[in-house]
This record gives C-alpha cells, structure tokens and sequence, in this order.
C-alpha cells in the first residue's frame, strides 16, 4: 500500500498524466465555446441571425452561472460529494447540449425534425433554429463551468505544493489550446459559403462527447488515489463545505478584489474574442479564415505563456503584481484597438501575455485565501461572479453594434464596443490595485511563492 500510495500522489508522471486527461477536457470545452466566433457570418446568412441574435447565443451560455447560480451550485456540490459525481453530472450536462446545439445547427432540423414544429409555436421573433440552439447553449453553459470548477479541483487536489501554478497555467494553456484549434478549423470545415457549417458544428460537439468519456477514464484514477491515500468519500464528508463557509469566503477582501478583477478582465477578453473576427474582417478587410488566424495568435500565445508564468509564480511569487501588469496591458490594447489602426498581429500577441499573466497569477492564488473543503465553493462563486459579466456584455457588444450602426451599411464601425472592452480594462486595473493593496495590509501572501520548498 506504501509503495502504491508513493507512485500516486508523489509521482510526477501520475499527476502529469493526469493533468494531460482533464487538460484534454477543457480543450474540447473550450473548442466548443469558440467554434462559433468565426463562423457569425454564416449563420447571420444561414439562419438570419442578427448581430443582437448572435450577442444572445453568446450569451446564453451564461444564464445558468448567472441567474440561476449553477457554478456556485455546482461548486457546492462537489464539496459535498467529491469529484467524480459532481464531474460526471455536469460534463454529461455540457455534451448534452453541445449535442443539442449542433443538432439545432443541422439540416434534418432545420427541415422540419423532431422539435422543429414545436419551437415554432412561440416567440416568432426568433427562428426555430436559434431556439434550438440556444436551449442547446443553455445546457452547455450548465455544465461547462461546473466541469472547469471539477478541473480546478482536481489540480488542487493532485498539485498542491507542487507546482500548482504551473499547473493551472498548462490547464489554461490547455483551454486555449482548444481556442486555437476552433479558431483554425472551424472556417475551413464549414467552407466560405457555408456548405459544411453544419458538419463544422458536429465535430465541435462529438469532441465534447469525447470529453465525457476522458472523465469516465479519470474516474478510475480517482477511485484508485483515493484508496491508496485514504481520502475517500466518508473521509471527505466529515470535512465538507457548509452553508456558512460562502459568508465566511465574501467576507475576505482579496478574494473579493480578485472576483472583481476575473469578471471585469474576462468580460474584456471573452466577448471581444467572439467578436474578433468579424471586427477584423470590417475594420481590416479581412476574411474569415484569415481573421480566425488572427483571433488564433491569442490561444496560441497563452498556450506557451500561461506555463512559463505559472511556472515562474510558483518559484518566484509576485502574483499580485502579475495580475497588475496583465491588467494595464489589456487597456493598452484596447486602447490601441478603438483608436488606431494598427494592424492586429502584434495587439493579439501582447493581448496573449495580458491573458497568460491574470489567469496564471489569478486562480492558483485562490489556495492561500480559502481553505482545502471550500476550493471548490471559492472557485464556484467566481465562475458564476464571471458569468454576469459574460452574460451582459456580449449582449450589450451586440446592441452597441447594432445601434451605431443604424441600416444596411457596408462596413460597421467597431469603436464604440470596443470602448466598452476598453472601460472594463481600466476596472479590472483598479481592482488588481486594490488586491495588491489588501494583500500588504493584511498579509495573505499573494506575492509569495506557491510552492512548498521556496
């Protein structure tokens, strides 16, 4: 049993492995997510979307975290009953609606199949295809951030003082990963005319699928650790969240200061990626292949960055002023966006260092404010703090969008929306002012280093 329990919490290729299953999870998470930005136009003209229908379906992924408050739900549920049930239910929940979108999405839908006739009944203001897909949106958004609340988890718990940054930056890294390869393959599938738009939106959400069964698999590693390190169920109950612990985690003021930061950040980066490509395409002339390679310098960048910062985070410290820096770089971006016209490979890359430093410094942060029993709570509060703001502003980019741009016009003009991402990196700036502040007065150790033997 020694032996059995030194090869699986202390060996380096168990926990890499391990990192490698989930980070395969969050990979075809995120391929999912951002599969659609580069393919707006298409489905403006395959589905008559509007630019306010697209902000929508954006969006909608959000109102279960935000109205509903699934990722605190969610978050409580897996401190109360472990990883593997909270996992299972809620990333069968995100492919279940991956499935339902891409099913929203299809030909045999869109002619008349199960559902279709129903969906016509009300709101005739949207059509049957975008109901079907944002009921599908719905369940996605139910899983989905529950399932990178499981993940966090499951780093915490294979990582913890040991090289926990780092992690959390290959687990971004990951995400990204997925960003990349939705931005890179998903114009080229559906074809300039959208002759495989369809096709491009099934592999989307049969990778997904693939990413409840890579779950499956880690199950019985989990099973298998828990054994040989004696953290079963019974003993993860006698320690478990209560209802009291949210009071006791809102009441910290870095962990607040940091919750405010990764919903204005984020809010600042999230929407303006799904709007990316078309903004390239009307300010710069581009087309949508070459705008998705544009928008793609940014998971790319994160992919190599986010580690490298985790890395250095764990040894060296200074998170809070990580988070800072990335903070002044994503107004400066911006910035650059709305006011010049300089050409987007270079802002896309610094916008790549801005995403890698807030991320690496940010979540792996969240082990020196709360306690073990209450990570996954902690991270469930900040998913779903983060998913108003996804809700809101993607919707409110869309309207801003269609307002300054009254009638059928050639090119829109982007300047004001991008303003709007602007504002929220100069807030997210004074809240990351606001930590580093919080954290010399109270001494939480924010800027110190992560791992156990620095």
């Amino acid at each position: 049993m020694e032996q059995l329990k030194k090869a699986i919490n202390n060996s380096p290729v168990a926990r890499w492995g391990i990192l490698v299953l989930v980070g395969f999870i969050l990979s075809v998470n995120y391929y999912f997510y951002d599969a659609f930005s580069t393919l707006k136009d298409l489905l403006m003209t395959e589905f008559g979307f509007t630019n306010t229908d697209y902000g929508l379906f954006v969006a909608f992924y959000s109102i279960p975290n935000t109205f509903l408050l699934m990722a605190i739900v969610g978050g409580v549920i897996l401190d109360k009953f472990g990883i593997r049930r909270t996992g299972f239910m809620f990333i069968f929940f995100m492919a279940f609606g991956a499935m339902l979108t891409a099913y929203g999405a299809s030909h045999y839908y869109s002619e008349g199949g199960f559902g279709y006739g129903f969906m016509t009944t009300f709101l005739p203001g949207y059509s049957p295809e975008l109901k079907m897909m944002l009921l599908g949106r719905f369940f996605y958004g139910l899983g989905a951030e529950t399932s990178i609340v499981v993940v966090s988890k499951i780093l915490v718990k294979w990582f913890k003082g040991k090289d926990l940054a780092l992690a959390f930056g290959l687990k971004v890294g990951f995400g990204r990963l997925g960003t990349f390869a939705a931005l890179q393959l998903s114009p080229r599938i559906a074809g300039s005319g959208g002759e495989h738009l369809s096709t491009a939106i099934w592999l989307a959400a049969v990778l997904v699928l693939m990413g409840l069964l890579a779950f499956i698999i880690y199950i019985m590693f989990d099973i298998k650790y828990d054994r040989a390190v004696k953290t079963d169920a019974t003993s993860e109950k006698a320690t478990a969240f209560k209802i009291s612990d949210i009071g006791k985690i809102l009441s910290n003021p870095a962990y607040l200061y940091i919750a405010l930061l990764c919903v204005t950040f984020y809010s600042a980066v999230f929407p303006f990626l799904a709007f990316a490509p078309d903004f390239f395409y009307n300010k710069f002339n581009m087309t949508s292949v070459q705008s998705g390679e544009i928008t793609s310098l940014l998971p790319l960048g994160t992919l190599f960055f986010t580690p490298l910062f985790g890395f250095l985070i764990d040894r060296y410290g200074r998170a809070a002023s990580a988070m800072i820096f990335g903070a002044s770089l994503l107004l400066i971006i911006h910035l650059l966006f709305a006011f010049t016209n300089l050409q987007p490979h270079i802002p896309m890359i610094l916008l790549g260092i801005a995403f890698s430093l807030v991320p690496a410094a940010m979540w792996p942060s969240m082990v020196k404010l709360v306690d073990d029993n209450q990570i996954g709570t902690a991270y469930g509060l900040m998913y779903s703090i983060q998913n108003l703001g996804l809700f809101v502003f993607p919707i409110l980019a869309g309207f801003i969008l269609d307002t300054t741009n009254p009638g059928d016009v050639e090119k829109l003009n982007y300047t004001p929306t991008i303003i709007m991402f602007a504002a929220l990196g100069l807030l997210g700036l004074f809240f990351s002012l606001l930590l580093k502040y919080t954290d010399k007065k109270h001494g939480f150790g924010i800027d110190l280093p992560l791992n156990k033997n620095n």
